[in-house]
């Protein structure tokens, strides 16, 4: 079991309130990501669940007993963290079942443990090497491994793979989802890549300045944003955002639209501007389009490979039942 609540939680560094009253649960089994720019307080939240920085005020319940003053080693939870933190003179299979040879666990047991957690992590053929032999990615499996031993009701991972190449990100994202659908077991993961969010969680939690700014499915966050922090963070390239006349038109303050949202047509289209930047990808073409009347560059998402080069005149149509809409305060309309 690993259901975690928590309840009018804040936390101040002297004068500085970094966490105004907050409330979440997280359900058995969900796998939820705390995401939001740096300084949005989603490593220090991650750290008052873990037992690592206290409460000013508000309590935490794991599976319904509230340990807010149980101590980190008490509370059920493995945390993995950005950096490996791996002894380096042991082998992998010692470092794997370090925090059991603490516990005072059977020989037998820990041997049992540490050969299921190395088979589920593809570590058996490196259980007698040390850290130094290996990859990046092989280490941070080596993190993780130690982490399962322990049986957690849940676990935290805090940016595990910032210190990684792209490929090995690729890679640790798919190996830590997957261990997951196998484990079932609750795990809170903080990131500030949204793509690492939309891919990996069953529940995205949205932080800006300490404040939950949304909660939901990825689809939830993509699909019907309520505000346009969330609109804006979350998507890759970013949502498009114009205000003035063509917002006024639709009802909104504010409008917003997905560069994939947004056709280019051969004539009549809503906007036509000329191309700046295109970048071709192979899969996709981000075109960035200026002189369109409106305030910002837009950015379109087209598929495949798109023959426009810099200068090219473009005209584009929004599919309109994809618009966003948000009034002054930047809440989202409907």
């Amino acid at each position: 079991m690993g259901r975690i609540v928590l309840d009018n939680v804040t936390k101040s560094f002297g004068e500085t309130q970094v966490i105004p009253p907050l409330n979440l649960t997280i359900e058995d089994g969900e796998f939820a990501v705390f995401v939001g720019p740096s300084g949005c307080g989603k490593s220090t939240l991650l750290r008052m669940i873990a037992g690592l920085e206290d409460l000013t005020s508000g309590n935490i319940a794991i599976d319904d007993k509230v340990v807010t003053e149980v101590p980190p080693s008490k509370r059920g939870l493995a945390m993995v963290f950005q950096s490996y933190a791996l002894y380096p003179h042991m082998t992998v299979r010692k470092n794997i079942g370090f925090p059991l040879r603490m516990e005072k666990m059977s020989q037998a047991e820990i041997d049992k443990r540490v050969e299921t957690a190395a088979k589920s992590l593809n570590l058996t053929d490196y259980l007698d090497r040390k850290p130094g032999q290996l990859s990046g990615g092989q280490r941070q499996r080596v993190a993780i491994g130690r982490a399962i031993v322990r049986d957690p009701s849940a676990f935290l991972f805090d940016e595990p793979l910032s210190n990684l190449d792209a490929a090995l990100r690729v890679g640790m994202r798919l190996e830590i989802s997957e261990m997951h659908e196998r484990m079932q077991t609750t795990m809170i993961y903080v990131t500030h890549d949204q793509v690492e969010a939309m891919t990996m969680a069953d529940k995205i939690v949205v932080l800006q300045a300490g404040v939950i700014e949304q909660v939901g499915t990825p689809l939830d966050l993509y699909n019907k944003p309520q505000n346009l922090f969330v609109a804006g963070f979350i998507g890759s390239p970013r949502m498009n955002f114009t205000e003035g006349e063509e917002a006024r038109k639709r009802g909104a303050h504010t409008i917003g639209i997905r560069p994939e949202h947004i056709d280019v047509v051969a004539s009549g289209g809503v906007w036509n501007g000329k191309v700046g930047v295109a970048e071709h990808l192979g899969s996709d073409t981000f075109l960035h389009v200026h002189d369109t009347g409106l305030a910002e560059t837009i950015t379109v998402r087209a598929p495949g490979e798109v023959t426009m080069k810099y200068g090219d005149r473009i005209s584009l149509a929004p599919r309109e039942d994809l618009i966003h809409r948000f009034d002054a305060q930047g809440l989202r309309i409907g």
